[in-house]
């Protein structure tokens, strides 16, 4: 056997062209020789620095860099530098999003410069791929979107790592002993990036909070809120400030608003609801009118711009409705008390009064402060009860509200109270219900889409563990209180956007779909035979709306809304006003829930600004405001979603010995996702476990096809699984192929 001498090396550099111009273009105003170049590269090889050598004079013959000196070289740069938002894979690729170009750039891994996923980048195109894709290199990062991450810490004698839970962070995070905030080892934690240094091959980080152990349920929800950079708790100053409010009902104060007490009043939440934004007054007037109050708790008579709970309020954005708990954006004294309109108690309120008539027709309208007083609370369940006992029931045109016999239950359990159903309500409500069907209607015909996706809910026992799985659909107790909410914010967006000089306003807006969304969804949903017309508007909406109805019941509708929903445009807010294509409004705002949404406490102080005769605000300053509670409802929307799915991996973790019925949700190169039509949860099936063949990925057919049996596996199709890994703490649902559901029935 011969020994290689000491210093050489027959192996070549890998990608040697790349990674040399990556280096040059890095710095534009930087030169190089080929001993600098072959040090970034960590060689020092004979062999090594010839091949460097070699293709430097390469790219300087082709006119790919310049030599600036002796032996000195630039890259020489063709063409414009651009600007755009980082989207990485698992895999350390990823595909860059910029406004310069109609198509995705493509990064390889090491093109990537020590970016991170969401990350605003400088970078360059330089080639296209063999498929025709842009390709292109990071050369600077601009501005990184995140710089805390939570993984799990690794110990060693002088130093440690943290391997971070995203499967978006491609590196390992390197913490010195010192900045560890005394995690033992196997904790997960929170770490803060402080530092990259040129030629370290992992980010500098320092553990910011020890959140716990893994598995343990506290850790992993504290963990998800961590993730995205939300609070679970308010900081102490901000629980004191609140603490210290007058909440009274004074006598002063009610006399600079409209007194509406004696109006019939009631709430209508979810059954465990604590906190009650709003309520509805109805009242049959001497002409005939129905006069119905949308009344929306006064969060800005508390809050207070300026103050630090106004700070802390804006800064969260929204509450965190997760799994097992809410994580409010005020503190308990108001969300849960004083600004919680509950039964039996006066309480400040903003409201949008309508007089209208049977056909649902608005005759008059009114804005601003009152004190109300609600009579009574029910639970969906309770007004739905309501509805259903008593259907085709109308209130005589020119009467009072009469008294009549109803087979309502007298007492109200499901909420905990112990009042009373009142007749009066009993026939508030069924009148409601059929003016909100008849403006249901109207949305319809003007083109909204009928949203309805089922949710998925849980039982859980008193230490939060999931003991049952239930789906949440929406009846005409919902519908009823959506359209008198969807009415308010629509009626407060036209009062100010329809005014003669231009006002600085929060609007709510949801713009066109995107036409190659509607093709890919019309694509997938030809699977089920189902057919869309994108001819115009009218046809779009038309379609969609059959489309969804279609679905009901059937095992494919979760997958299909799903998709329909992401082929939509992403709702947000704005002071620029483009409409709302989803409910099919010309002007639309958040105006009816202050207490879990920042934005609507705005429009609240806008709207009183406006009646009060004030001038338009900054509009810069309030479109601010908007693109931060955008970003704040994402990153709570994800926190959510995360919640969920740990839930169900925690569901499943007791029923590994069962066998499911799934539909085939998704399918990659990789593998087939698989959602269980029992209780909604998704996991995936590796391709490296379908052992009976060999199966490859068929993009056209979107199926997994086996090449030897021709087996296919195709979106839609319903299979039998079983659980193989439930992973709390990689948030993994991994199942077992049995095989397709009618060949094992």
């Amino acid at each position: 056997m011969t020994r290689k001498k000491k210093g050489k090396s027959n192996k070549g550099i890998a990608n040697l062209t790349n990674t040399i111009l990556s280096i040059l273009k890095k710095d534009k105003n930087q030169s190089y020789n080929y001993k600098q170049i072959a040090a970034k590269l960590g060689v020092d090889d004979a062999s090594s620095r010839n091949q460097i050598i070699k293709k430097l004079h390469e790219l300087h013959a082709k006119k790919e860099i310049e030599e600036v000196e002796r032996g000195k070289y630039k890259a020489i740069f063709t063409a414009e530098y651009h600007t755009g938002k980082l989207d990485l894979s698992g895999k350390g690729t990823g595909y860059i999003i910029s406004d310069d170009f109609d198509e995705d750039v493509f990064v390889a891994s090491n093109n990537i410069n020590k970016a991170l996923h969401g990350d605003e980048v400088e970078f360059y195109v330089y080639k296209r791929r063999k498929q025709g894709r842009m390709e292109g290199e990071i050369t600077k990062v601009i501005n990184r979107e995140k710089s805390e991450y939570v993984g799990v810490i690794q110990l060693h004698n002088n130093y440690a790592f943290v391997i971070a839970d995203s499967n978006k962070m491609y590196k390992d995070i390197f913490i010195p002993i010192n900045k560890t905030f005394k995690a033992e080892d196997g904790d997960k934690v929170l770490v803060k990036l402080e530092d990259w240094p040129e030629n370290a091959d992992s980010p500098y980080g320092k553990v910011i909070q020890v959140l716990g152990k893994p598995g343990d349920h506290n850790t992993e929800i504290h963990s998800i809120l961590a993730e995205y950079g939300l609070p679970y708790e308010f900081p102490q100053e901000v629980e004191d400030f609140a603490n210290n409010i007058d909440t009274s009902i004074t006598t002063v104060e009610i006399a600079n608003r409209r007194d509406m007490r004696q109006d019939l009043t009631f709430t209508i939440d979810p059954k465990d609801a604590k906190d009650f934004d709003d309520a509805l007054s109805f009242k049959v007037l001497d002409n005939g009118l129905y006069e119905i109050g949308i009344h929306i708790a006064d969060v800005s008579h508390y809050v207070k711009e300026g103050t630090i709970l106004d700070e802390e309020a804006y800064q969260r954005g929204t509450s965190v409705y997760l799994v097992d708990r809410v994580v409010p954006m005020l503190p308990e004294i108001l969300s849960n008390n004083a600004c919680s309109l509950r039964p039996k108690e006066e309480k400040f309120t903003f409201s949008a009064v309508f007089q209208m008539n049977d056909k649902a027709e608005i005759k008059n309208e009114w804005f601003g402060r009152t004190v109300t007083y609600s009579d009574a609370r029910f639970a969906y369940e309770e007004a739905q009860a309501v509805i259903e006992n008593n259907v085709g029931f109308v209130i005589p045109a020119k009467a009072g509200i009469a008294s009549i016999n109803t087979t309502i239950p007298k007492e109200v359990s499901l909420t905990g109270e112990t009042y009373n159903t009142s007749p009066d309500i009993a026939e508030a409500i069924i009148k409601m219900d059929a003016l909100a069907k008849i403006m249901r209607q109207k949305r319809m015909s003007a083109g909204a889409i009928s949203f309805d996706k089922v949710e998925v809910k849980f039982d859980l026992d008193e230490n939060a563990n999931p003991i049952g799985v239930f789906f949440k659909s929406s009846k005409d107790a919902n519908k009823l209180i959506e359209e008198f909410m969807l009415l308010a914010n629509r009626k407060v967006s036209e009062y100010v956007g329809k005014q003669s000089v231009k006002k600085t306003f929060v609007y709510r807006i949801h713009d066109e779909p995107d036409e190659s969304k509607l093709a890919n969804l019309q694509s997938i949903v030809s699977k089920f035979g189902y057919k869309l017309n994108f001819k115009d508007k009218k046809t779009t909406t038309a379609s969609l709306n059959y489309l969804l109805q279609d679905v009901v019941g059937k095992k494919e509708q979760n997958l299909v809304d799903t998709l329909t929903i992401r082929s939509m445009s992403k709702a947000e807010y704005s002071t620029q006003n483009i409409g709302h294509y989803g409910l099919a409004f010309d002007y639309y705002s958040h105006f009816t829930s202050p207490i879990r949404r920042y934005p609507d406490v705005m429009s609240h102080r806008l709207l009183q600004h406006y009646l009060d005769g004030g001038k338009s605000v900054n509009e810069a300053l309030y479109e601010e405001k908007c693109q931060h509670s955008s970003s704040m409802e994402n990153l709570a929307t994800k926190a959510e979603r995360d919640s969920i799915k740990y839930m169900q991996i925690k569901f499943m973790q007791d029923h590994k010995d069962e066998n499911f019925i799934g539909v085939i949700s998704g399918v990659t190169d990789w593998g087939i996702y698989v959602e269980i039509i029992a209780n909604k949860c998704e996991g995936m099936v590796s391709v490296r476990d379908m052992k009976d063949d060999q199966y490859a990925f068929d993009q056209q057919q979107y199926a997994m096809i086996g090449r030897h049996t021709k087996i296919m596996y195709q979106l839609g199709d319903e299979v039998i699984v079983k659980v193989k890994n439930a992973d709390l703490v990689k948030k993994h649902l991994d199942f077992i192929l049995i095989g397709k559901h009618n060949e094992q029935a």
